[in-house]
């Protein structure tokens, strides 16, 4: 085989897989207004095999976007809504007696799917919140000593509401750092709440989304495609330093008791690098990693309590460091 042909094939491959990404935005517009960041950061996620932690107040449509994500990706979907007597058996499955047979059986549960919507973690104990750690981690699940493999590909979007805390249980640094990316779904604009009303005065169903005309544009090859180009994107060394040196300020930072682990540091080289391919170019810039650096490094630090006090937030405290960390040229 002549090796030019073969990369004209790959170059083709992996520009057909952009093409069909970038039309997400389009279907998804379709049935979710005004959350082209959102829709980004969980593309930027699956193309890393991250998963997504989204914050937003209820009725931001944070349940919408995930499933119709699924739809024009043409991915199976289930959704868990996490409640403080959920048993970790409700979400990874179980092994059930069969009394036709006499055996047991696995029964598996939602978290066997390409994208788990976990609704509302923050409303189970930690002892099912670590049931999916495993699962996000590993990507397996172990039921009486036997690791079944979970699809692929395999997200998990789960959800937290930032105002109500009343009977929750915060998720643990360990768990949080386990999510790629944390991406804060705000409120809509004045005239993107217009066209929300609009569109439901006109008889959009959001349970309807084939009624919607969201059809999907994108497929699990495509995907693969995508994720085997992104592995190619070049990363020069003054761009490695550059992540690390962000990274490292984090943990001197005197705003901060908790600072970005070097897992938290691969991430952001890893979000930048799908980023700078989605935008169309082989290599990574700095622009790609100031891009990235507040849904990727956001949830991975903590505040001291005087800080917090004072008005300091995560992001302020990560611009902050952007803005003083020394960009290569």
């Amino acid at each position: 085989m002549d090796p030019t042909t073969d990369n004209a094939g790959t170059a083709g491959d992996a520009g057909a897989a952009r093409a069909s990404l970038e039309a997400l935005r389009a279907e998804i517009a379709k049935a979710v207004v005004g959350q082209d960041p959102a829709v980004t950061g969980l593309v930027v996620a699956l193309l890393c095999r991250g998963h997504v932690l989204l914050e937003g107040v209820p009725g931001v449509a944070k349940t919408l976007l995930v499933r119709t994500l699924a739809s024009a990706l043409e991915l199976d979907t289930k959704r868990v809504q996490f409640t403080p007597d959920l048993m970790p058996s409700d979400v990874t499955g179980s092994l059930v007696y069969d009394t036709r047979t006499a055996e047991f059986s696995f029964q598996p549960g939602p978290v066997f799917t390409n994208l788990v919507l976990a609704d509302e973690i923050n409303r189970t104990p930690p002892k099912t919140q670590s049931a999916l750690l495993e699962a996000m981690e590993e990507r397996q699940v172990t039921v009486d000593g036997t690791p079944r493999p979970l699809p692929e590909p395999f997200l998990v979007a789960a959800t937290q509401n930032p105002v109500e805390y009343e009977g929750t249980y915060p998720l643990p640094e360990a768990q949080l750092d386990r999510f790629l990316l944390k991406l804060t779904i705000p409120l809509p604009s004045r005239q993107d709440e217009i066209d929300v009303l609009t569109r439901h005065a006109s008889g959009f169903n959001p349970r309807d989304l084939h009624a919607a005309g969201v059809r999907p544009v994108a497929g699990a090859a495509d995907l693969e495609a995508a994720r085997a180009a992104v592995a190619k994107t070049a990363v020069s060394p003054e761009i490695t330093a550059y992540v690390v040196d962000i990274c490292r300020a984090t943990r001197e930072s005197p705003s901060l008791t908790l600072g970005v682990s070097p897992r938290g540091a691969t991430a952001l080289l890893a979000t930048a690098r799908a980023w700078a391919w989605l935008t169309g170019r082989d290599y990574v810039i700095p622009d790609d990693v100031k891009a990235l650096a507040l849904p990727t490094l956001r949830h991975r630090i903590q505040l001291r309590p005087e800080a917090e006090m004072e008005g300091v937030t995560a992001d302020s405290v990560i611009n902050a460091i952007l803005a003083h960390v020394p960009v290569p040229r």
